[in-house]
């Protein structure tokens, strides 16, 4: 079992596809990792010597923010940005896209599912 970062690897992918499963780690920074620790990426999980994994942990651990770091990072941006009150921190606050995107029609993931018509016709006392 390959436990990198406090994930385990899946043991039967290949070691440069098995890495992207950390968070924060994609397929480019899977293959710089492998390039620097020496390790071929079409090993496979299930196949790693001991010293191998511990290798790749010692750089992963080291040399790249993944996991908890990463989130807790980019948090802390986001709330950053909301207690400026700069224009993305509200839309962060108002749960609205927030790179500029369109959302007269669209943005459904961020703004939610489309709610009924709220007032409608009065009907008309006799």
């Amino acid at each position: 079992m390959a436990r990198i970062a406090g994930i385990n690897i899946p043991l039967n992918k290949r070691v440069e596809v098995g890495l992207t499963s950390i968070y924060g780690i994609g397929a480019s920074q899977a293959r710089e990792a492998l390039q620097r620790t020496g390790v071929d990426r079409n090993t496979y999980v299930r196949e790693l010597t001991d010293d191998e994994v511990s290798k790749l942990r010692e750089t992963i651990d080291n040399d790249l923010m993944v996991e908890g770091d990463l989130r807790r990072d980019r948090s802390q941006n986001v709330k950053r940005l909301m207690e400026i009150g700069s224009y993305r921190g509200l839309r962060h606050r108002r749960g609205l896209p927030v790179d500029g995107q369109r959302t007269k029609t669209n943005a459904r993931t961020r703004k939610g599912p489309k709610r009924g018509q709220v007032a409608g016709k009065k009907k008309v006392a006799k």
